[in-house]
């Protein structure tokens, strides 16, 4: 799999945002195909850093419904996979450098 098709985006929650700072972990949408080796490189080639360890879980979607004229329409999110990576104590990431 290649790189770019690794990583979709990083998450930053408040939680997220506590854990950088505490325990250097970030958290990103990954492909569901993704295994922990493949997100490991693919972080470490993009962002120039040493993953310490990779922690996954597949998110399940979530259901929803709309009312509408025509009656109440009832969908489902998709199904998503979230990595926690854990860095070594000498890394950090700045996701928002050219923001």
């Amino acid at each position: 799999m290649k790189t770019k098709s690794i990583i979709i985006r990083p998450l930053y929650t408040e939680k997220m945002a506590a854990q950088q700072e505490s325990m250097n972990k970030y958290a990103f949408s990954v492909n569901p195909r993704a295994n922990k080796i493949e997100i490991k490189s693919a972080i470490e080639n993009k962002f120039d850093v040493k993953v310490k360890s990779v922690k996954t879980m597949n998110v399940r979607g979530k259901m929803r419904q709309q009312m509408t004229r025509q009656g109440r329409f009832i969908g489902r999110k998709s199904d998503w996979k979230k990595a926690i990576v854990t860095l070594e104590a000498d890394y950090k990431l700045d996701l928002f450098d050219n923001a």
